[in-house]
């Protein structure tokens, strides 16, 4: 799994789309985003107007959301939920790591989603953008029972990914399943676009594991 495969764009429409933007940032320096991520909004919202649109709802989102002061957050009590990895997968994306057996319907699910949010902010400023710009999320079911199924924070995160980080997703690994999570995935399954679907690997053994990631990488102490 030496590259992504990107879907191609039409080089008319970027260069439309940066137009658009440049008047836009031009006015407002917090609303600019680079050629990387007009490219990741042209992929998910086909067009211009429609990329143009959700770039703009984005923007408002992250101001109101207070996206930029996530890092001042208090989120000790959190961080047994998810963690972004010190190594990369195998292609060099950032990895954010889910160990389901910490997670319960039992919790704050607007502080949960914001340190998600948090979560899915620290590893996108460590993409090296010019490799890849996109993320492995795994998912550890070890442990995993029917208490710990969040289907709240996982529609949420579902949205954020959708909606405020198009494209950012590069592939969502599934590890250590237990047999009664396949009566539960068809539930999630619903709430993907076919896109997405095709993003998430179940993961069975290390050596399908080692086609995305050096196993030893995954924490030990969450």
């Amino acid at each position: 799994m030496s590259e992504e495969e990107l879907a191609p764009i039409n080089e008319q429409d970027l260069k439309d789309l940066k137009e658009r933007m440049k008047l836009i940032a031009d006015a407002d320096p917090s609303q600019y985003h680079n050629e990387f991520s007009l490219r990741r909004y042209l992929r998910a919202f086909k067009t211009t107007d429609a990329a143009f649109q959700a770039i703009l709802k984005t923007n408002k989102w992250r101001e109101s959301y207070g996206v930029a002061r996530l890092s001042e957050m208090e989120c000790g009590h959190l961080k047994n939920k998810a963690r972004v990895l010190r190594h990369r997968d195998c292609i060099g994306r950032p990895v954010i790591y889910i160990p389901s057996k910490n997670h319960s319907t039992a919790r704050d699910i607007d502080e949960l989603t914001r340190f998600i949010v948090y979560n899915l902010e620290d590893a996108c400023k460590r993409c090296f953008e010019e490799v890849t710009d996109r993320l492995c999320i795994v998912f550890d079911l070890a442990e995993f029972s029917t208490s710990c199924m969040d289907y709240q924070l996982v529609q949420n995160l579902i949205w954020l990914l959708g909606k405020h980080y198009p494209e950012r997703l590069g592939v969502c690994l599934i590890i250590n399943a237990p047999g009664i999570f396949s009566t539960m995935w068809p539930g999630i399954r619903v709430l993907l676009d076919d896109n997405t679907s095709k993003k998430v690997k179940f993961v069975s053994n290390e050596a399908e594991l080692c086609q995305y990631l050096i196993p030893d990488i995954l924490p030990t102490d969450m």
